[in-house]
């Protein structure tokens, strides 16, 4: 639905500025999905209200934001149902922050576009405390293979749909090291989220070290 997506467009452009690079990636059977990426300096990006970081870090002379549009074109669908509603069923795009200048995190652009297909690719609905991997590094050099899906509305307010549509969430995901993944299935996503922020975790450092789990 091209008007869907040209106000969630403009929703980002309104929280994060006009984004100054953008790439789409079709794959078969399935809608083009575009990321765009955004640029902030630390004035402006330093703080997201805790939803796609932890502590505050050093290096990098800036955050550089990447937000998929395409994936929320259509609602997410249950699994489990017969036949999927072309209407109703909640809709969402992804966010992720990473600091700049320290990895080629532009790579992430179609890891990032792999997601955002997979509710029609896999039929999956992406919510908040999932756990999404793309088998691969997100970037050159990156010690994470999968991300946490964060909760919504530190960064990008919903975005509201006349009815009978859902709102559009933007989802912040926070990279995860293969260990904390695999505890993070053990203890859950809370617990997880808990000990970056106990630990002064900087979510955004694309090259960090795993976070104490012992």
């Amino acid at each position: 639905m091209a008007e869907v997506l040209a106000l969630v467009e403009a929703r980002l452009q309104t929280a994060l500025g006009a984004p100054d690079a953008r790439a789409a990636v079709t794959f078969l059977g399935t809608d083009r999905i575009e990321v765009l990426r955004f640029r902030a300096d630390d004035a402006r990006g330093g703080s997201d209200g805790g939803s796609d970081g932890a502590g505050g870090g050093e290096g990098g002379g800036g955050i550089v934001r990447y937000a998929t549009l395409g994936m929320s074109a259509h609602p997410m669908s249950d699994p489990t149902a017969v036949v999927a509603d072309p209407v109703k069923g909640p809709r969402a795009e992804l966010v992720l922050s990473v600091r700049s200048g320290l990895a080629d995190t532009d790579r992430v652009l179609r890891p990032l576009a792999v997601l955002a297909a997979s509710p029609q690719v896999e039929g999956v609905v992406v919510a908040p405390g999932a756990s999404l991997d793309v088998g691969e590094a997100l970037w050159p050099g990156a010690p994470f293979t999968s991300v946490l899906v964060g909760e919504p509305g530190g960064l990008v307010d919903d975005l509201e749909l006349d009815a009978p549509l859902e709102a559009v969430r933007f989802l912040p995901l926070l990279p995860m090291t293969p260990n904390e993944a695999a505890w993070k299935r053990v203890h859950g996503a809370q617990a997880l989220q808990e000990r970056w922020l106990t630990h002064g975790t900087d979510l955004r450092d694309p090259l960090r070290a795993p976070v104490r789990l012992d």
